[in-house]
């Protein structure tokens, strides 16, 4: 079953809810919203209010961003949930930039993993074609060749399959 989109109304009804003295734990069961994603609105609609409800747009953090992060949660013991809410940053997030920190240390956090489609020069070389007649006749002798091994393993294949079959009192097929 998909997840539930919950859009800007939704969430303002929600924090409406809150508000008249319904609990988190009967919204989350009632309307499908997470109990930690609407704890998180909540705490922000108390300090900020309609304008907290609205989707942000992801930050793209670099080496000294998640540094800074990491040395506030861990250092000050503060908890994902604090954290998450002053710098925008998702608790997934964070836990995997501390357990990064604490395995492989702080400047693992510089290191830029690539991303996008891989470079050119991967795959297959683009077949060139032959300069001269030697190295047209060098391309033809190492295809033949090629043909010729694959012939004899077919060949090798073909002799053992109907060996077996006259094994077991069948006759090879024709074919």
């Amino acid at each position: 079953m998909p997840r539930k989109q919950h859009n800007f109304y939704d969430l303002l009804k929600y924090m409406h809810l809150l508000e008249n003295g319904l609990s988190i734990n009967s919204i989350h069961i009632k309307y499908g919203i997470s109990g930690n994603r609407l704890n998180r609105l909540w705490i922000l609609y108390q300090e900020k209010g309609k304008e907290a409800l609205v989707r942000k747009t992801n930050i793209r953090a670099d080496g000294a961003l998640k540094e800074k992060i990491v040395r506030d949660y861990l250092e000050n013991h503060l908890s994902l949930v604090e954290i998450s809410l002053k710098y925008n940053v998702s608790e997934s997030r964070i836990k995997a930039w501390s357990r990064t920190a604490q395995e492989q240390g702080y400047a693992a956090l510089y290191v830029q993993k690539r991303r996008g489609r891989p470079p050119k020069d991967m795959g297959r070389p683009k077949k060139k074609e032959p300069q001269t007649e030697l190295e047209k006749l060098q391309y033809e002798n190492a295809r033949l060749r090629a043909e010729n091994d694959l012939l004899k393993k077919v060949k090798a294949l073909v002799e053992a399959r109907d060996a077996r079959l006259r094994e077991i009192g069948r006759k090879p097929s024709k074919n």
